[in-house]
């Protein structure tokens, strides 16, 4: 699939499909707990399919699972049978480490595994874009880092920090080529925590990286979506555009309505229902309501396409993701 062209005819189309990142919620369909789902190649295969024969989605997104990175790097992980796994504590606590520290093959811990899912849904699921999760390459440092003290390396210790940066990048760089590889038309990565940086070290210690992944790992056949849920999203909308990813995904942190009037109208655009208090703790009726809301906000910019904020949590009940696809659908029948 040309995926340049795919992004074209999205923005061109009157009548437009949502993305949301849906993935998780298929535990439900499956019958199994999350441990489960993430141990398991087929099953997350079968999940996603299962998925696209249910939802007249644009596109198949994976999991959000953003500790899969971090243990192939040696972290500890905590799973749960209902919530997405976590990353526990950190293993760069100085330059020292940061210099130790050994980049990982592609395929250690679960990575490998991810990438079995995502070549069988792509055999699976052939009337839409199959999209893989990833990380982005601060959300991954600050893991390693530990989040909450990732802010404070970036004023203090600059230099292990970009050592670190170096590090990662190369790695999800590789991570990517091998979902491409095995047939992944892009990615979403999700770079979260550079959405709690100052403007300038967003560009300084996210944007220069992901320039580097975009560069390496972007073509007419695999692209590249980049989302960021941080409230400071619209102050940094040059350098986020700046990175030349095809499409952009945030949270509902921000003003969708705002962001959309600031954004170039060359760049997709997408989000950004909330996931917590609508998918997962809404109604099928609140859910219809913000949806309807967002789109008559925002669906006359042709770049435009109505998703979640983020990813949709495991347990969100399946009536409100259901009344928001409905929603979808009955809004652009009437326009």
């Amino acid at each position: 699939m040309n995926m340049f062209q795919w992004v074209q005819g999205v923005k061109a189309a009157k009548v437009k499909k949502a993305m949301p990142i849906l993935s998780f919620p298929s535990i439900q369909l499956l019958d199994i707990g999350v441990k489960e789902l993430i141990m398991d190649s087929a099953l997350q295969a079968k999940g996603m399919k299962m998925i696209a024969d249910r939802v007249d989605a644009s596109a198949s997104v994976s999991m959000m699972d953003l500790s899969v990175e971090a243990e192939a790097f040696g972290s500890e992980i905590r799973f749960s049978d209902d919530e997405v796994p976590t990353v526990i504590g950190s293993i760069v606590n100085s330059e020292a480490d940061a210099e130790a520290l050994a980049v990982p093959q592609v395929g250690t811990g679960r990575t490998g595994l991810y990438i079995e899912a995502i070549q069988a849904a792509a055999e699976l699921i052939t009337d839409r874009p199959v999209f893989a999760g990833v990380i982005g390459p601060f959300s991954l440092a600050g893991r390693l880092m530990d989040v909450s003290e990732a802010m404070i390396y970036c004023y203090d210790e600059p230099d292990m920090v970009h050592m670190l940066m170096g590090k990662v990048t190369n790695f999800l760089i590789e991570y990517m080529k091998a979902y491409k590889a095995v047939g992944a038309d892009g990615v979403v990565v999700a770079e979260p925590l550079a959405g709690l940086l100052t403007p300038a070290f967003n560009e300084e210690f996210s944007v220069r990286y992901m320039k580097q992944i975009v560069n390496a790992v972007q073509d007419e056949n695999f692209i590249v979506i980049y989302h960021n849920c941080g409230g400071g999203t619209p102050m940094m909308i040059d350098d986020i555009v700046s990175i030349g990813a095809m499409g952009y995904h945030f949270g509902n942190a921000i003003d969708m309505a705002e962001m959309v009037k600031k954004f170039p109208a060359d760049c997709m655009i997408m989000g950004n229902i909330d996931p917590a208090s609508q998918f997962r703790n809404g109604t099928p009726e609140s859910i219809r309501e913000a949806t309807i809301s967002l789109l008559e906000a925002c669906h006359t910019h042709s770049n435009f396409v109505i998703s979640s904020g983020c990813d949709i949590p495991p347990l969100s009940n399946w009536d409100n993701i259901d009344s928001f696809f409905t929603a979808v659908t009955d809004f652009y029948g009437k326009v």
